[in-house]
């Protein structure tokens, strides 16, 4: 192809390319800065030359290395640019004939490329920028007639990258005739000759399938049956792909497979359910007989797959793979579209099973090795079948008692008095992991439950005995108060003795389970067993010198938290163990310097103001002055990075501390207050991954960052720093309160940083924490003007809530005349527009399918909180208030159909 750039760009572009692959970093960091400079001065001319060198480069490596650049440079922020200011990319400063002869360098690299290896990275640069340059208003019409002319070429590579560019940017097909376009894709989703091309004409269907508006949908259901077609020829090498490819699509448009969820139940049963041998008898490796594994798709076929040579070498691993992404795909399907499951006959009771079985696949030797292992360390243990415990969980969320516990309880009961220890184990945590979505039915047998797990405490198999901590642990946090107030003497009869077993792992566990205990139990429920349970843990802190053996790392982290807890929960009855217990942790805060020991040194900073708290500042007040000059110690010590815990847990401390002593706190201000208005400061860490659809960056996104979509980029955020500024905003709001006038020097900056974080846009919380306190009356104009252009733009209505609530506290410390008559104003046309939204979204949902309608009534419970307190603000102004009318009708719009999960499930 004839060269678009002189010669002398091309040969400066390839030495840059060639130092850039080069491992030195020096040579490679040179390298990066000369392509910010080239593209800074000439950005049109470097571009097309790296398009140019994706064709022309003599090898692979370079070719595909220069598509991924030319990918990743078009749609970066231009030099000069914010990465959110306005947007303006490098391709948006390109002139027109630029773009042209881009677009005509990239179809000769499609159509010409040999190696599809290659051609697939083109396919990917050119979906971004014909994605991009559409979202522009710049159509791409060669691209789409040569997508469908590589749809009917004999070659298929060429075939299979054609459905790779209609999955990457369906908009080349959403403007012709549906009839075309299901004819063209049902082409590929029945190619004979390669299963890369229906499988990319399967991902190409998903994509225009979730890109169809309502008409285009109706008209192409036919779509779906050539799509499932694809399944039952595969080999499980392939079958995982095309069910994972398949699986977005429920989440996205569960209503498309209501007419086969017969057929889909018979297909996926038999993979999500383990082979076994023929006949009834059971065996400790297949302790559930007569699992058929002979479904076929769609039922009445001839039971049989076309065979090929990947049958050879696919294993157990490939059959997990496929078990696996088959169950991934009933339960998305199944969270999407919960009536769907439950109308489906065996559809509940096949995945409920197949959780139960794959729980109870534990590795048999591997006991050694979890004793000896840390447990922060379980999550990435690639043995435990975390797949199937999640499932399960989220089965019984989207479904709900009535649904999960009649079969799931077909199997759990037998389970735990198997003598496999691994079912024992699964049956444990498959209550603890179904706790939450049934609470509300298991409730009503909840004595049964907990005579089935106690007993289980004392199991010979400590992996049991830890499973049952698990157990207890999540039942005490999912039947909150109602479990703690019921049946306190059984629990407390099975985990007290628990916090002595000999295994570290298991006495460890119990505590955590003490913790989720303590939260939801009542102080006089707690205080006659507060002896016992404080004895134990002191000596997993401080075993003595009668047991030989150094005590664990974790045990001692998790001894001092479920201490902290105890004595929250305990509140002054805990003052008889104060002399135990914090010389210790002042011990712990003198000594626990080294990087081992942060994550100690932290839980004993937030155990010792925990404490201080539940005894009050009489018992405290003797070793207050020790434990701050230790936190100042601590504070002004220099910093290592790798101690992450340590500025949360330091501002926390200092919280608890100002809550236990009240105004003798005020001393301590002027240390506390630098790195607290800081960190309310600080700025959001943010870094742009690219467009949403470049999946390769996201990949990259490093860890302790979250990412969301916004303005169609993949945006990055340091969660650490937000975290850390939401808690400041928290403690402010402790210091306001509890020194009142004593705060007041420090008043004017913490309002400075709070009102503008009501617009915070990356956390919740931030903003909830700022529209808590702080305000005088010298700031109230500001403060309400600020909480009332915030209560407008609010598009989260459980945020919403907070801001009238906010608005709500404000008034009634500073009265209603200091809502002045424009600020009154204000906040009604906030609010008239507010009632608006609300109900333009419930008449909208109103025209949704009957099916749909129990999802959609869970949002609207979460909009009924906004009502409440906007209803309440106006009451507040005026008992007659207009807008009051107005709030009701809008509530009437609402489904408020179901009060219980009870109903909701009767009715289905």
């Amino acid at each position: 192809m004839e060269a678009v750039v002189p010669n002398e760009i091309t040969t400066e572009l390839t030495q840059i390319l060639a130092n850039l692959v080069l491992g030195d970093n020096k040579i490679r960091s040179n390298a990066e800065q000369a392509v910010n400079d080239r593209l800074a001065q000439t950005p049109d001319l470097y571009l097309l030359a790296l398009a140019q060198f994706s064709i022309a480069a003599d090898t692979e490596v370079m070719r595909s290395f220069s598509l991924v650049l030319l990918r990743r440079l078009l749609f970066r922020a231009a030099p000069g640019q914010q990465p959110r200011e306005g947007r303006l990319t490098l391709y948006d400063q390109l002139p027109a004939h630029a773009l042209t002869t881009l677009e005509r360098l990239l179809l000769h690299s499609l159509s010409h490329e040999p190696l599809d290896a290659v051609r697939r990275k083109t396919v990917d640069t050119v979906c971004d920028l014909a994605n991009n340059s559409m979202s522009r208003g710049r159509p791409w019409h060669a691209l789409q007639a040569q997508t469908f002319t590589m749809t009917q070429t004999g070659e298929a590579g060429f075939r299979e990258c054609a459905y790779r560019l209609f999955s990457g940017c369906p908009n080349l097909v959403m403007d012709l005739q549906t009839d075309a376009v299901l004819t063209v894709f049902r082409k590929g989703l029945q190619d004979s000759q390669s299963v890369e091309v229906r499988l990319a004409a399967l991902r190409a269907s998903v994509s225009y399938l979730t890109a169809c508006d309502q008409h285009q949908l109706s008209q192409s259901l036919s779509l779906l049956y050539p799509m499932l077609d694809t399944l039952p020829s595969l080999s499980n090498i392939h079958l995982k792909s095309f069910l994972s490819s398949l699986t977005p699509l429920c989440s996205s448009h569960p209503n498309l497979f209501v007419p086969h969820m017969n057929a889909l139940l018979s297909f996926l049963r038999g993979l999500i359910m383990p082979s076994v041998d023929s006949g009834p008898t059971p065996t400790v490796a297949k302790p559930f007989p007569g699992t058929s594994s002979s479904f076929t798709f769609p039922p009445g076929g001839s039971g049989s797959r076309i065979p090929d040579d990947s049958d050879e070498v696919t294993g157990d691993e490939e059959k997990e793979l496929v078990r696996k992404a088959a169950l991934e795909f009933m339960v998305s399907l199944t969270e999407a579209k919960p009536t769907l499951a439950k109308r489906s006959e065996g559809w509940t009771a096949a995945m409920v099973r197949a959780s139960l079985e794959g729980m109870g696949e534990l590795p048999e030797d591997t006991l050694d090795s979890w004793l000896e292992a840390d447990p922060s360390e379980d999550a990435q243990d690639e043995n435990y079948p975390h797949v199937y415990e999640q499932s399960l969980d989220r089965v019984a969320c989207a479904l709900g008692g009535k649904a999960v516990l009649p079969p799931a309880f077909q199997y759990i009961p037998s389970m735990l008095a198997n003598y496999d220890w691994r079912l024992r184990h699964a049956g444990l945590m498959a209550i603890a992991a179904i706790a939450e979505g049934t609470s509300k039915v298991m409730q009503m047998e909840l004595g049964k439950v907990v005579d089935l797990v106690t007993p289980m405490f004392k199991d010979a198999h400590p992996r049991v005995r830890y499973a049952a901590c698990q157990c207890v642990g999540q039942l005490c946090t999912d039947l909150e108060e109602i479990i703690q107030d019921r049946y306190h003497e059984q629990l407390f009869a099975a985990l007290i003795p628990t916090l002595e077993a000999p295994e570290p792992r298991v006495h460890s566990h119990a505590a955590a389970a003490l913790i989720n205990f303590c939260e939801g139990v009542e102080r006089d429920t707690l205080v006659p067993y507060l002896d016992p349970i404080v004895e134990r843990l002191l000596k997993m802190l401080n075993p003595g010198a009668e047991d030989g053996k150094a005590v664990k790392g974790y045990v001692q982290e998790q001894a001092i938290t479920t201490l902290a807890m105890v004595a929250d929960a305990s509140e002054a009855t805990f003052a008889k163990h104060y002399n135990s217990i914090m010389p210790l942790l002042l011990n712990v805060l003198r000594n626990a310097n080294s990087s081992d020991h942060y994550k100690l040194r932290a839980k004993a900073m937030e155990c010792a103001g925990l404490i201080a708290i539940a005894v009050g500042r009489n018992v405290f007040r003797a070793d207050a002055n020790t434990l701050i000059d230790l936190l100042i110690k601590i504070q002004n010590s220099p910093v290592d990075p790798s101690d992450t815990m340590l500025p949360t847990f330091l501002i926390a401390t200092w919280a608890k501390i100002c809550q236990a002593l009240g105004t003798e706190f005020e001393p301590f201000l002027p240390v506390v207050m630098p790195p607290l208005l800081n960190a309310a400061s600080a700025k959001a860490d943010v870094s742009v991954y690219g467009n949403v659809n470049s999946e390769d960056d996201v990949s990259e996104m490093k860890e302790g960052w979250e990412t969301i979509s916004m303005d169609g980029q993949i945006v990055g955020i340091r969660t650490s720093t937000i975290d850390e500024k939401c808690q400041a905003f928290d403690t402010l709001v402790v210091y306001c309160a509890t020194l009142s006038g004593r705060f007041a020097p420090y008043l004017t900056q913490s309002l400075e940083l709070s009102l503008p974080a009501l617009k915070f846009y990356f956390h919740d919380g931030v903003r909830e924490a700022a529209s808590s306190g702080t305000l005088t009356s010298q700031m109230v104009a500001a403060s309400f003007l600020q909480l009332i252009h915030s209560i407008r733009a609010e598009t989260d209505p459980s945020f919403l809530s907070s801001l009238y609530r906010a608005l709500a506290d404000g008034l009634r410390v500073v009265g209603i005349p200091a809502l002045t008559p424009d600020l009154q104003a204000a906040l009604i046309e906030a609010t008239k527009h507010q009632l608006q939204t609300l109900a333009d979204k419930r008449k909208r949902r109103a025209e949704s399918p009957e099916d749909d309608r129990e999802e959609l009534a869970l949002l609207e419970e979460v909009e009924e909180f906004a009502l409440e307190d906007m209803e309440k603000l106006l009451k507040m102004l005026d008992g007659q208030h207009p807008l009051l009318v107005a709030v009701s009708s809008v509530r009437d719009l609402g489904f408020n159909q179901w009060d219980s999960e009870e109903e909701r499930d009767s009715d289905c």
